[in-house]
């Protein structure tokens, strides 16, 4: 079991480049990957958001990509051929027109608007490739094992809740029994009161037999251990069991709502209420299950 809450960043150097990758992740409902990296990176998304998800079911992922290339050829000078030839002939125009006999040099026309640019030189996507899927790799990786470190402690709450949760169903199973007795007693005593003490045993077992048939809840007690055993399962898998969960639990409560609305009794229906607490306990838990 993993949380959807968690961690990671890496750095890769090599031959001059150095590129990082920082990932934090929050639950959602589905994989959100948000990417943030610079634009000369934007080729390799795809195969990043391929990478990703290989690894992450869900969660809603902020990863930032930062690079620095430090290399002798990372950056270029391109001259403007064209443009410095105009900028010689208008410069040559003033000294005729204004009889000046000033020689224009090179520096002074380099330095002229747009002459000489530098730029970033191409870059080498291979190179870039590589560092990525490595520096991607390992900040994935501290990012599940913070996850899964995290997934553990929210496993063994989950476990303590689907034991509360159980408990309850067995007072509510041994319970039962003493609520048609209950029952049987109640309703022998009115007949009395109202018969002057005339009644019709026969009558009162038809009548019991019709309550207890009425207000069982064996049937529910039983599916109900039955989606706790599963819940147990899934806890135990490695993989992904956030939405299987959140089924369950849906399942749980509605049998515990259909026990409650069959009961009568006020212990039963008590532990019903703590079995609904408990349950909201388990889907506040689960908001953040992978």
């Amino acid at each position: 079991m993993k949380s959807m809450t968690g961690y990671g960043r890496s750095m890769v150097s090599r031959d001059g480049r150095s590129l990082s990758v920082e990932i934090r992740s929050v639950n959602h409902r589905f994989l959100d990957i948000s990417l943030r990296m610079p634009r000369s990176l934007g080729f390799l998304e795809d195969s990043m958001r391929k990478h990703i998800a290989q690894k992450i079911a869900r969660g809603h992922l902020d990863v930032s990509v930062s690079y620095q290339n430090l290399r002798p050829d990372a950056r270029e000078v391109r001259t403007d051929l064209s443009l410095a030839e105009r900028y010689k002939e208008a410069l040559m125009q003033l000294n005729r027109v204004l009889g000046l006999n000033e020689q224009s040099g090179f520096e002074q026309i380099a330095s002229f608007p747009d002459v000489l640019s530098a730029s970033e030189a191409e870059e080498d996507e291979e190179a870039l490739q590589g560092l990525m899927d490595e520096a991607l790799s390992q900040a994935l990786d501290r990012l599940i094992e913070m996850r899964q470190s995290e997934g553990n402690r929210m496993e063994e709450a989950l476990l303590v809740i689907l034991d509360e949760i159980e408990q309850k169903s067995f007072l509510i199973d041994e319970r039962y029994p003493e609520t048609v007795k209950e029952y049987s007693g109640r309703l022998s005593e009115r007949l009395k009161e109202l018969t002057g003490g005339g009644v019709d045993p026969a009558r009162i077992a038809q009548e019991v037999a019709l309550m207890a048939d009425k207000a069982a809840v064996d049937e529910e007690t039983v599916r109900l251990r039955s989606h706790i055993k599963h819940a147990r399962e899934l806890c135990g898998q490695s993989a992904p069991a956030g939405r299987s969960l959140d089924f369950l639990v849906q399942e749980m409560n509605r049998e515990v709502n259909t026990v409650s609305s069959k009961s009568q009794d006020l212990p039963i229906t008590q532990a019903c209420i703590e079995c609904k607490s408990a349950i909201e306990k388990l889907r506040e838990q689960l908001q953040n299950i992978e």
